[in-house]
This record gives C-alpha cells, structure tokens and sequence, in this order.
C-alpha cells in the first residue's frame, strides 16, 4: 500500500468533479444561515455529523470489500432529497472516470456496467480507495474531508470570505473529522449494510431541492 495515494485521491485537483458542487453551502448562504466564518464552521459542524459520518461509512464498507451494490441501494435509502442523488451519482460518475484512469480495476469496471449513469459517489470512492491501494480508514478521511472543505472552499467565493478564514475552520474541525472516521469505520467493517449509519441533515435536503430549481446559481448543488 502506497499511503501517498491517499494525498492524490483526496487532493482538490483530482478531477473528480467536487468544485463544481457547494454541499449545500450556496443555499445555505442565500438563506443566510452562512454569513462568515462561524457560521461556516457550524454549517461544516452540522454536515459532517450527518451527511458525512454517511458518506464515510458507506465508503469505508465499499473499500472494505462489501458488495457495492447493495451500498448503493443503501446511499439511495440514506438521501430523501431526489436533487441530491441526482449530484450524487453525477458526482460518482466522474469520480469513475477519474479513479479508473488513474487506479485500472475490475471492480470499479463492474461498477460502472452496473451503473452506467454513475453510482452514489461515497460507494464508488469506496471502491477508488480500495483499487489504489489504501484501506476503509483512508476512504472514509477522503469522505469526512470532502464534507467540509467543499461548503468551505464554497463560501469563499460566494462571500468572498478570506481563505485563511475558511482554512482556520477546517483546522478546528480536525479533531472531529477523526472521531467521525472512527465512528463510521467502526461500523462499515462489520459489513452489515443495515447497520451502517442513517444520520439526517433535513435543512440539507430541504436546501437542495430549492436550489435545484433556482434559474441562476453558481454550484450545480
């Protein structure tokens, strides 16, 4: 195993699609619930508890080796809101195309037959991790990661809030980051897709499916 894979997956520059998305940050901000940096950090707070411990489970089960189908039914399950499996898979298909480019693999072949319009990105992270190599632990920090540094990155530009501000609060965050991996990999190496972790974010949910319909925005969720 090749721990330096892990920088490559879970670098901003991987072309897997994620700046093209806020995490619910843009309608977050347009509602005013995220005005500046403390309100970031608790919008990122409450994310990472819900939408991420999710995410994190999911793709730690996936590198684990649990069936990735079964998975995605489980991810639908886990996503009330239809805009948001719609990002989802649209954000699973690149991330596909990207991790089988970079990481050749049967596995993720198969996946990408069976979901020819993109599977659930968490599964197919998963799935990314296990063929470069690396474990559940470092598929589900990849998760944790990207469920707060994408609303960050996010708010910079839709604020124009300065990036030492947004860094600062990914920095405070850590802490929690790792006790939400623990949480989520503790329970995806079971390999009881129904145990895994069914944390809701409503406000998330409700937020995209508005989002989804607005005429003008600049993140596609």
């Amino acid at each position: 195993m090749s721990r330096a894979a892990l920088l490559v997956l879970a670098d901003g520059r991987f072309p897997a699609g994620g700046h093209a998305h806020s995490g619910g940050a843009e309608a977050a901000v347009k509602a005013g619930r995220v005005t500046g940096a403390a309100s970031l950090e608790e919008f990122c707070r409450g994310r990472l508890h819900t939408a991420g411990l999710v995410s994190a489970a999911l793709a730690a089960a996936a590198a684990f080796g649990v069936d990735p189908v079964a998975l995605d039914g489980a991810a639908d399950a886990r996503t009330p809101s239809p805009a948001l499996r719609v990002a989802a898979r649209k954000l699973g298909r690149q991330l596909m195309r990207a991790a089988r480019a970079t990481w050749p693999s049967a596995e993720l072949d198969a996946l990408a037959r069976e979901f020819p319009k993109g599977a659930h990105q968490p599964v197919v992270l998963g799935l990314a991790a296990r063929a470069a190599g690396l474990g559940p632990e470092d598929a589900a920090y990849c998760a944790v990661y990207e469920s707060v540094s994408g609303p960050a990155s996010a708010v910079v530009r839709l604020l124009s809030l300065d990036p030492f501000d947004a860094t600062g609060v990914l920095a405070r965050l850590a802490p929690e980051l790792d006790r939400v991996v623990d949480r989520a990999v503790e329970v995806a190496v079971g390999g009881d897709v129904d145990a895994l972790p069914a944390a809701s974010a409503p406000m998330l949910e409700v937020g995209a499916e508005g989002h989804a319909g607005w005429a003008v925005r600049l993140f596609a969720s």
